[in-house]
């Protein structure tokens, strides 16, 4: 009976063994199953851009805030950071992205959609949507298959960018990305975080001087992954990273998810 004991204990932690080479391999990659206890926790998929993405180290201080998330919630919460850059709902739906993450989300799980920066590029159509038609129409997708599951869609308004006017005043770039995305959250009954007025109330207080140490702003020689330096009004650096996530995790507790209950920060 040990002999066996010993041959079924060596069978669990090889095949653990296994999936964790598997997962290292595929570097970004979140669906190997490392750990027996997985399907014990609650799972967050997150589906979006740039701006939410996970960044090599060689980009560092690059950084998107699905990136920092998980460092929010307790053991008992896992995030799939899913989210691609240059991505479009549509591209992003169009290449397949969605239909893998349906195979392996489960009930009780969460969908966090977060698309629009892309959405914009109007002479791209493959990434182009419109507003109040083709935007609402993909988003529904990510919404319908999510619920197919029996998991929770969480609509989450693209967060804003570092632009601001010659007298000092934010301005708003998204356009009706962030109306339509709320107008179909209410046709869908489906929870919305408002992050572009969360992060556009939060630049506004910061200023146009203070922003750039949130977005990857970077002066030339300080940085060996950016020897030229950076200016970039749009992709978040650490310390942006970090607060947009808490400003995510501010609108978790406003909507008074269940998740809540595993906040650490």
């Amino acid at each position: 009976m040990r002999i066996i004991r010993f041959y079924i204990t060596f069978s669990i932690v090889g095949l653990s063994l296994f999936f964790i080479v598997i997962s290292i391999i595929k570097g970004h990659e979140t669906f190997a199953t490392m750990n027996l206890d997985d399907e014990e926790k609650i799972h967050i998929y997150l589906v979006g851009d740039s701006t939410v993405s996970t960044y090599k180290k060689s980009l560092s201080p690059r950084m998107g805030w699905g990136q920092v998330l998980d460092e929010m919630f307790n053991e008992k919460v896992m995030i799939h950071n899913e989210a691609v850059s240059k991505r479009s709902s549509k591209s992003f739906y169009n290449e397949g992205r969605l239909t893998k993450i349906v195979s392996h989300i489960q009930q009780g799980d969460y969908l966090f959609i977060q698309f629009g920066h892309n959405d914009e590029k109007v002479n791209d159509p493959n990434r182009y949507t419109e507003p109040f038609t083709t935007y609402k129409k993909y988003l529904k997708k990510y919404i319908i298959a999510a619920r197919s599951k029996g998991a929770f869609p969480v609509l989450i308004t693209p967060v804003e960018r570092r632009e601001f006017s010659t007298n000092g005043h934010i301005v708003h770039t998204h356009g009706d990305y962030p109306k339509a995305m709320k107008q179909l959250a209410k046709e869908e009954n489906v929870p919305l975080i408002d992050l572009t007025s969360k992060s556009n109330r939060l630049f506004s207080k910061l200023g146009a001087n203070k922003t750039k140490e949130l977005f990857l702003w970077l002066p030339p020689n300080k940085n060996p992954h950016f020897p030229e330096g950076k200016k970039d009004n749009t992709h978040l650096q650490e310390r942006g990273a970090y607060i947009v996530a808490s400003l995510v995790i501010d609108g978790i507790k406003e909507l008074n998810l269940p998740i809540k209950e595993h906040i650490v920060n």
